[in-house]
């Protein structure tokens, strides 16, 4: 089977794989502490570096492009509420936010 691993603040969950949900969404779902405000890719409070399952996950969009940047996006990091599961797999990812 195959289970995503999300880390918050305090708490570490592994989930199951919901394909069309994003990282911000299925943490919540899990009561993972994850840091976020907006949820639409402005505040990247919910920024988080993908470990393990990057190309599991969907591109990153222009949300993520003007918030991040190449140097951020390249080193694996990516905003939970835009990255979207479209691949089943292992995937790792910790919210890792500036603040």
């Amino acid at each position: 089977m195959t289970l995503i691993t999300l880390t918050g603040r305090t708490l570490k969950k592994t989930v199951e794989p919901q394909i069309g949900q994003s990282l911000l969404a299925l943490a919540l779902a899990a009561s993972v502490d994850w840091q976020y405000n907006c949820s639409r890719g402005t505040c990247a409070r919910c920024r988080c570096i993908v470990a393990e399952g990057a190309d599991l996950l969907s591109e990153a969009n222009d949300a993520e492009w003007d918030r991040l940047g190449p140097d951020e996006l390249n080193a694996g990091y990516r905003l939970g509420c835009q990255a979207t599961v479209i691949e089943e797999g292992e995937i790792q990812a910790v919210n890792k936010t500036y603040f």
